[in-house]
């Protein structure tokens, strides 16, 4: 993706300060809120873990990331890692690869994950929503990366 075609919605103060910061503790602790964990990638430029709370998709036996504000940092440094991370719940860690799924395999992920988490998330995909249309989705679908994931 070039870098004119890159879409990314920054979060508020309120959901990097509060929101993320109490799932992220909640998800240290060992409690899952839907499905959360805490994504631990290697920087790609800092080489250093970087962490970020993310909500696991579990979809006909496959697991997936969605990145609802598209390309943000941890997309960026999976993709830098060769889609090598960790996902944390409180004090277990696992290790994952991640494959990068083209457009067209997006939309019944997509469908899935705005069913699940179209409240907290909505927002961020234009009005699109669970009822909308196989066309409707696949036209979002570029401007949010989602990985399959397996365990390493």
């Amino acid at each position: 993706m070039s870098a004119t075609t890159r879409h990314y919605r920054r979060p508020g103060w309120f959901t990097k300060h509060v929101f993320n910061r109490a799932v992220a503790e909640a998800t240290r602790l060992g409690i899952s809120v839907w499905g959360s964990r805490v994504l631990e990638v290697r920087g790609r430029k800092s080489g250093e873990p970087r962490r970020t709370p993310v909500n696991l998709l579990c979809l006909e036996g496959r697991t997936y990331l969605v990145a609802p504000r598209g390309e943000a940092e941890w997309v960026r440094n999976v993709r830098a890692a060769d889609g090598a991370l960790d996902l944390l719940l409180g004090r277990k860690r696992t290790r994952y690869s991640a494959l990068e799924l083209s457009d067209e395999k997006k939309v019944p992920v997509l469908r899935a994950y705005l069913t699940r988490w179209r409240a907290e998330v909505g927002v961020f995909f234009d009005g699109v929503g669970p009822s909308s249309t196989d066309e409707e989705i696949a036209a979002i679908a570029p401007r949010h990366p989602v990985f399959e994931i397996a365990e390493r």
